[in-house]
């Protein structure tokens, strides 16, 4: 953020609460079945103002609804408030960890930025793409449950699935043979395994997927597993994605020198946009694919997140579908989806409807 810089005015947080769709469940215990996240809004002395979503995930990053607010309230707004957007992400860094409040924080800046310079967020960020690809996120869950949910999402449009495996890996197998056979060989799947498997049964799980027809894996190992790690990404069984161990861009230094992963998974509601672009960066000189992930982002999460997936080195489908899963939303208009793809057009007016958050989702 260069040239004009004007000032932060003050800081503001909202928790909202949506129903979903059915219960996402993911790793050795985690589940779902609720949005409880934050709206965080920034406002700048030229009148200016920007809005973005905090996810909490408890379970990955140790946030919380009350944490998030807590932070931004106590610690994060007195250090931004009253200095320019210029010195705001330097000033959010004082504070270690508590991601999705900084980079919620660091978003709703960008987004008040590029409206006091008169331009929209889509054209501050350099988004390029007019349609983005989306995959969808399937969770654990009951052979059943999963293809009828597989089922309506790939009546949707959607052709890009993400299948969370690990706990059962005998219920694993059955459940992404039956998805192939009954989602067809027009849709794509790849896993993530969200670091269940381990370095002595790592190997053969990702032999497994890749006869199965998955295109790669998201962290089968364990992030303190880092020489296992780096070793079976280099015996190039599966492509692995890169996602727990690159929480931050410290961590994609350490994973790029040790050459752990293929394809990074940015995730803007953990990094905002100032270090997502950073290791957006990065990836590319070092050579690696890029996707933009979901921290199952209600609508304004989803926006935010695709306008970075629409810039230029994201070249894997990103996990812009979250939505589907929901029964409400916080946006004046819905999310749709054509074909499979976001338009960025469509992303870029979205709008967060205040006055029904205020009336009926306030948590």
């Amino acid at each position: 953020m260069s040239t004009s810089s004007p000032t932060v005015d003050h800081v503001e947080t909202l928790s909202f609460r949506l129903p979903m769709r059915g219960v996402l469940r993911w790793g050795k215990s985690s589940a779902l079945n609720e949005v409880r996240h934050v709206l965080v809004r920034v406002f700048l002395r030229d009148g200016s103002s920007g809005v973005a979503e905090a996810p909490p995930r408890p379970t990955i990053y140790g946030e919380t609804v009350a944490s998030i607010r807590a932070v931004i309230e106590e610690e994060l707004a007195p250090r931004i408030v009253g200095t320019t957007v210029a010195a705001a992400a330097a000033r959010l860094d004082e504070i270690p960890n508590n991601h999705t409040a900084k980079g919620a924080l660091d978003m709703a800046i960008h987004d008040a930025l590029a409206q006091s310079r008169g331009m929209s967020l889509a054209a501050h960020l350099g988004a390029r793409r007019a349609l983005i690809p989306v995959s969808y996120i399937l969770g654990i869950a009951d052979l059943d449950t999963a293809l009828a949910e597989a089922s309506a999402v790939y009546a949707a449009g959607v052709r890009v699935f993400k299948v969370k495996v690990g706990r059962d890996w005998a219920a694993d197998a059955v459940r992404i043979a039956a998805l192939r056979t009954t989602l067809g060989d027009d849709a794509a799947l790849y896993a993530d395994a969200n670091e269940c498997f381990t370095p002595e049964d790592g190997a053969s799980r990702l032999a497994a997927l890749r006869e199965a027809g998955l295109r790669y894996c998201e962290e089968p190992l364990p992030v303190e597993e880092v020489h296992a790690r780096a070793a079976l990404r280099a015996a190039a069984v599966l492509p692995v994605i890169a996602d727990d161990s690159c929480f931050t861009v410290r961590d994609l230094r350490r994973e790029l020198a040790l050459e752990t992963f293929d394809i990074l998974n940015i995730k803007t509601a953990r990094t905002g946009y100032t270090a997502s672009t950073a290791m957006l960066d990065l990836a590319r000189a070092a050579g690696k694919g890029v996707m933009v992930g979901s921290q199952a982002s209600a609508g304004l999460g989803t926006v935010r997140a695709a306008l970075f997936a629409a810039k230029d080195g994201v070249d894997h489908p990103s996990e812009l579908s979250f939505f589907l899963k929901l029964r409400e939303d916080v946006l004046e208009e819905p999310l749709t989806l054509h074909d499979g793809f976001l338009a960025l057009e469509e992303a870029a007016r979205a709008r967060v409807d205040w006055a029904r958050v205020a009336r009926e989702l306030r948590d």
